[in-house]
């Protein structure tokens, strides 16, 4: 037993050793991670001491990056803003006042908005402060500052006029408090209507006004079509309306209906261009109103605080504006001439049957205006003072028809009646060898040959029969009829323009009469024929032939007028008083208002611009085209290149049996030569009359050198007297020429001529040979011719070869200087003229001509003018032809 329990407290002793052993193990380790855990705190303690340090530093560095990009950021921002400003508000919109003056935008930038100020940003430039205004809405001023208030009117309002074109902007002010006095400075703008002033109790009346433009523009400009003015400009690259710009400063309370208006002028107007800068009248919310608050101490933009700019000098807002109203008097510039043509890849694809329709310039609404010769209307009468573009209308006109007609469809006949050669570029130059395909006839500085205006009447008037024969050949009536069953015919409409026609119809003579008739023919007649008359003038006050005749003139239902034109419209149509430059109203219901159009006509006159387009239709032109025949009343034509003498040849054998005389140019479209026949016929001798030594020796050199060009060598006669030493060189000339064939007289020898070819009339063989006697100055050989040449005096062999000479092939070209003076020669006043068969009349007057010389009573109406004459042959003409004298040939 006692055994037992020395063994169990053996045990029990055992295990309490070792169950202290174990805790003080325990507790040495809960000791030691007593002291870790202590050491750890206090590390944890020294660290999180130093954490704030840490984060402070680097919380330093990093706000530091974000100011330095924020600096960068707002610095290139506020770069992009001015860039942006600058973009939006380029120029006049946005430039210093000391440096400032009128940009306006080109097609590509349309205006917009304007600078007022700037904003001012910390850390940066300035920005400018803009203000949307053309194009883009409205502004409204409020604040406790009058004078800050009354600075940023003048400055919006300067700025928008010199951005937009001159005439871009009118400015309609209601200033009832000042009565205008705070727009005084733009009054210049008056003057040519930019600028209306609203008296009291007128604000009613202009926004009545403002509402209805909008309602126009809406209906007949956008059309549907565009949203805006804006758009459509961008879209075509022409604004057709001005901006209009209403500042109203002020006034009572508004009414119903003002209220009304404004709110609808708010609304709509901007897309019309109809803007509103308002002070003192509420505007509703909306959001094309920018808000401008000015306080002596502060200004805000729409709730942005802005440093306002200085106003604009009151000099400058005054010179601006006197410049701007200085342009619009004289009136914008033309339009480009190309916006008149077709793409060139269309030229000539138009057909004329039923008509010609081309563009001649621009509407008030971008569209362009038509002007169109058919069946109705079917002739123009243009009209315009001297310098309002009548030329560079017609100009106009006729290549845009060019350019849409090939020569084919369309052949142009031109007539100048002024001085000048500003048509002469349509026919073959020296300068320039090109010409238009579709002209036929140029006529310039024909002011004094009213019978070449005659003949092209009388050409047109065959024209037109033989159309009209034509027509009631194929049982038709009209052009396009005839055009449809004779398709291999030639019948292109003919468009003949006649500039100062005035000049044609001037006088009670015979040309007038005669003109006035045949233009009555042509006017009521030639519509149906495709043939069309366009009539040009200064002024057609006074034109009795043809205001005379209203029957004539209703058949000009197509007028236009140009700036100040009178009588071309209808009485009481006075819309082109108030035209500016370069614009014209095209009318085509004979001058009534309602069918007034306006068009801004294009540059197409200078030399440059017509070429580019004449060289190419030129260029275009069909192989077998030939020139147009031009005809200058101050050029004198030459023997050599008339076609009538390049066409005369000499027989192969033998001579010819009517060898023809040529005596000058006619006066006619087809450029021929006046010709006298000489067969073997009583009376064939010419007589040359008048007192020109240089137009005589001409009409004899031309006679002499024609019929030389007709024989062979040897196989005429021609025998030259000159009797007139200031005639000698000209007829040395001749017989130095005509080498053999010719034989030389003196005042000496005349008398031996005279005998030798009087008593050889009779001899045998005297016929075979022709003999021309070119008597220069034959009056001067009186005293010679006087005495005795042979059985006869000289006198009376002249008159015995006068006679007797033509039927044995020899005749008289004589040059007498007087009609009295021939007459003594041939027997005395009543001595009959029968030997004289044809005769030139330089010098003379028509009442000189009467009697035996001329048919009928009185003498021909013709006046003497320099290098003319008047040509009659008894066995040919019925009245006389007015011929031109071929220049020296040497």
């Amino acid at each position: 037993m006692a055994d037992v329990r020395a063994q169990l407290v053996t045990r029990v002793r055992g295990m309490l050793s070792d169950a202290l052993g174990a805790t003080r193990t325990r507790l040495a380790a809960a000791e030691a991670e007593l002291t870790a855990g202590r050491d750890r705190l206090a590390r944890t303690r020294r660290a999180a001491a130093a954490v704030p340090d840490r984060v402070g530093a680097a919380r330093d560095r990093r706000l530091a990056e974000i100011d330095a990009r924020y600096s960068a950021r707002l610095a290139e921002l506020a770069r992009r803003a001015a860039a942006a400003a600058q973009r939006e508000a380029p120029g006049a919109a946005s430039a210093p006042w000391d440096r400032w003056q009128p940009t306006p935008a080109g097609r590509a930038e349309p205006p917009g908005a304007v600078r007022i100020g700037t904003v001012r940003l910390t850390g940066a430039e300035p920005v400018p402060a803009l203000v949307p205004l053309l194009d883009a809405g409205h502004v409204h001023l409020a604040g406790g500052d009058p004078a800050g208030l009354a600075a940023v009117v003048p400055a919006l309002l300067l700025r928008a006029v010199g951005r937009a074109d001159p005439g871009g902007v009118r400015l309609h002010g209601y200033d009832p408090e000042h009565l205008g006095g705070g727009l005084a400075g733009f009054a210049p703008l008056g003057t040519a209507g930019l600028l209306t002033f609203v008296g009291p109790g007128g604000l009613g009346r202009l926004l009545d006004d403002l509402v209805e433009q909008i309602r126009r523009i809406n209906a007949t400009v956008l059309a549907g079509e565009y949203a805006s003015l804006r758009e459509l400009a961008a879209a075509t690259g022409r604004r057709p309306e001005p901006w209009r710009v209403a500042v109203l400063l002020g006034g009572d309370e508004l009414s119903r209906h003002e209220r009304g208006q404004l709110d609808r002028v708010v609304r709509t107007g901007a897309a019309c261009g109809v803007h509103l800068v308002v002070r003192g009248i509420d505007l509703p919310d909306d959001r094309t109103v920018t808000r401008i608050v000015v306080d002596p101490d502060d200004a805000r933009i729409a709730g942005l605080p802005v440093v306002l700019d200085d106003p604009p000098p009151p000099s400058l807002v005054t010179e601006t504006c006197r410049a701007v109203a200085s342009r619009v008097a004289a009136g914008p510039p033309p339009t480009p001439f190309t916006d008149l043509l077709p793409p060139p890849e269309d030229y000539w694809r138009e057909d004329s049957a039923h008509g010609l329709s081309a563009p001649i310039g621009e509407g008030p609404h971008g569209r362009p205006v038509l002007l169109t010769l058919g069946d109705y209307p079917p002739h123009a009468l243009i009209g315009g003072p001297s310098g309002t573009g009548k030329t560079n209308l017609i100009f106009a006109w006729i290549g845009a028809l060019a350019a849409r007609y090939s020569p084919a469809e369309l052949e142009f006949y031109l007539l100048d009646f002024k001085e000048g050669v500003s048509f002469a570029r349509f026919a073959q130059g020296r300068r320039d060898p090109s010409w238009l395909p579709h002209m036929r006839l140029v006529g310039i500085n024909v002011n004094t040959d009213r019978e070449f205006g005659l003949a092209l009447l009388r050409f047109l008037a065959e024209e037109l029969r033989r159309r009209a024969d034509a027509a009631k050949k194929h049982e038709v009536t009209k052009l396009a009829e005839l055009r449809a069953v004779d398709p291999t015919g030639h019948w292109p409409r003919i468009v003949a323009v006649v500039d100062e026609f005035q000049a044609l119809l001037a006088g009670r003579d015979v040309v007038a009469r005669e003109a006035a008739d045949l233009l009555e023919d042509l006017a009521r007649r030639g519509r149906s024929q495709g043939i069309h008359l366009v009539l040009a003038s200064q002024d057609v006050r006074g034109i009795e032939a043809l205001w005379g005749r209203p029957a004539l003139v209703a058949q000009f239902t197509l007028r236009i007028a140009l700036p100040k034109a009178l009588r071309i419209l209808a009485e009481r149509n006075d819309a082109a008083q108030s035209l500016p430059r370069h614009h014209a109203v095209v009318n085509a219901e004979s001058g009534l208002a309602e069918g007034n159009e306006v068009a801004r006509i294009p540059s197409a006159s200078d030399w440059e611009t017509w070429s580019e387009l004449q060289h190419r239709l030129w260029r275009m032109r069909p192989q077998d085209a030939s020139p147009a025949r031009l005809f200058d009343g101050d050029a004198i034509p030459r023997l050599t290149e008339a076609p009538d003498f390049r066409a005369l040849t000499a027989p192969e054998q033998g001579v010819p049996r009517s060898p023809v005389a040529l005596l000058g140019e006619i006066i006619d479209v087809q450029s021929r030569s006046a010709a006298l026949r000489l067969p073997r016929a009583p009376g064939r001798n010419l007589a040359v009359l008048g007192t020109r030594v240089d137009e005589a020796c001409a009409v004899l050199d031309a006679a002499a050198r024609s019929l030389a060009r007709q024989y062979r060598p040897g196989t005429a006669r021609f025998s030259i007297a000159c009797l007139d030493p200031d005639a000698d060189p000209a007829a040395r000339a001749l017989y130095e020429d005509l080498a053999g064939d010719a034989s030389w007289y003196d005042e000496e020898t005349v008398a031996e001529l005279m005998a030798e070819v009087g008593d050889g009339l009779g001899a045998p063989g005297a016929a075979r040979t022709p003999h021309f006697l070119l008597l220069f100055a034959v009056d001067a050989a009186a005293g010679a011719l006087a005495g005795k040449a042979g059985t006869r005096t000289g006198l009376e062999q002249l008159r015995r070869i006068l006679h007797d000479g033509p039927e044995r092939r020899t005749h008289v070209l004589a040059w007498w200087r007087g009609v009295a003076r021939m007459r003594v020669d041939l027997g005395g006043a009543g001595a009959r003229t029968d030997q004289i068969g044809a005769w030139v009349a330089l010098d003379v007057q028509g009442g000189e001509l009467s009697a035996s010389l001329y048919p009928g009573s009185g003498g021909p109406d013709w006046y003497p003018r320099p290098w003319r004459g008047l040509y009659f042959d008894r066995a040919v003409h019925r009245t006389g032809q007015v011929i031109i004298p071929y220049g020296p040939t040497r």
